[in-house]
């Protein structure tokens, strides 16, 4: 592994790596090419969504993000894939597809890809940025919980225990039930697939409203704010992504491949998802002041 050499003759994207693998290894730049690949994807969707993007390693060495991408070594301690304090790790093994696979059987995940964990791990910098010290925090902790709750002991009751029984009622994923730190950065990622996914249809004209309904939508009743200006058209297009998604997922399976998008979502999510829709919204607001 090495240092970036020069920041500042980078793109926005990779001036955010602190460091990454030695690529005179072949493995090694393989699995960069396609982190690279899903890193950039991220950075355009934050930075389209006017969130605030900005370099720990040159330009806010308080505030800041950076990356690390590590391979573990033999007799070291394995590389974990997480964020702390700006910084997020992600072991680069996790771009070997075959490796990536065993993790998500292994683990029973229906879902494990290299843009989701940088969706989710992000999820954990901007709690930290928008939410932590703000005036989000007490709401936060009415919609998910109190995040003061110790974390270490919630981990281990987690992968001893596993989730409730009707966890998906309430959560997008068994392990958002884990801790509110854990709910939030699922939910988080949850928008970002949701934005982007529906987006890219949008953007090559596909259209939900064509599609003959059949899923009964959410109303104003799921949500998190029924009264804010944005709530309309927030629910709009989280049907739409529902009725789209279904589609979706029915082309995959007449490939004989599983659901693109292998998740259920409930009422408390929605809100969930619209509580993370209107912190971003704000953020972009105090951007352009």
């Amino acid at each position: 592994m090495k240092d970036v050499a020069d920041p500042s003759s980078l793109c926005v994207a990779c001036r955010l790596n602190r460091t990454i693998p030695d690529l005179d290894d072949a493995d090694n730049a393989r699995y960069w090419a396609a982190i690279e690949a899903a890193k950039h994807r991220l950075i355009a969707q934050l930075m389209a969504l006017g969130l605030p993007v900005k370099s720990r390693v040159e330009e806010d060495s308080e505030r800041g993000l950076m990356f690390d991408f590590l391979r573990s070594r033999p007799g070291k301690p394995a590389v974990m894939t997480g964020h702390a304090n700006g910084l997020i790790t992600l072991d680069i093994e996790e771009a070997d597809d075959v490796r990536r696979e065993k993790i998500k059987h292994d683990l029973h995940e229906p879902y494990r890809t290299l843009l989701g964990h940088f969706r989710h791990e992000v999820g954990h910098y901007y709690w930290d940025l928008l939410v932590r010290d703000s005036e989000w925090l007490q709401p936060f902790r009415q919609v998910f919980g109190d995040e003061r709750a110790d974390y270490a002991e919630s981990l281990q009751r987690h992968y001893k225990e596993g989730p409730p029984a009707d966890w998906s009622r309430s959560y997008i994923s068994s392990y958002a039930t884990m801790h509110p730190w854990e709910d939030w950065a699922e939910s988080w990622a949850h928008y970002l697939h949701l934005v982007d996914s529906l987006g890219t249809a949008i953007g090559f004209g596909l259209d939900a409203s064509n599609l003959e309904r059949k899923l009964d939508p959410f109303t104003s009743r799921d949500l998190f704010a029924p009264e804010h200006p944005q709530a309309p058209r927030f629910l709009s297009l989280l049907n739409a992504w529902g009725e789209m998604i279904l589609v979706l997922n029915e082309l995959s399976h007449s490939m004989g491949q599983p659901d693109i998008y292998p998740f259920t979502l409930s009422g408390p999510v929605v809100a969930k998802l619209q509580f993370v829709q209107i912190v971003v919204a704000e953020s972009r607001s105090k951007e352009k002041q």
